[in-house]
């Protein structure tokens, strides 16, 4: 290895080289979790009159899985689901734990 790629090496790259990752360090961090029904866009006058009532139509049907987001990252979809009088979230496909790991970046 030459002088140049030592100095540009950091931590992270000194540790994977080894194999030393411990993941431990990291598993008590808390992330945002959100989910997305859908999306729209409306010009600023019609969302100016959106009050009590309003109905917001969203690019997804009622029976379309929605997108669980954790950090900003899409990581799997589900489908709503009722627990006890409030909505849950059944996971039905999640991106491998490798590429959610990757994506959380």
């Amino acid at each position: 290895m030459s002088e140049t790629e030592r100095q540009t090496e950091g931590p992270a790259d000194v540790q994977q080289k080894a194999g030393n990752w411990n993941i431990d360090l990291l598993l008590d961090v808390e992330l945002p979790i959100r989910v997305s029904f859908g999306k729209s866009e409306m010009p600023l006058k019609d969302v100016l009159k959106l009050g009590p009532g309003s109905v917001i139509e969203l690019d997804k049907s009622v029976n379309d899985p929605v997108t669980i987001i954790v950090n900003h990252k899409p990581i799997a979809k589900g489908e709503v689901v009722m627990v006890d009088g409030n909505y849950g979230v059944r996971i039905l496909e999640v991106e491998s734990a490798a590429d959610r790991i990757r994506s959380l970046g």
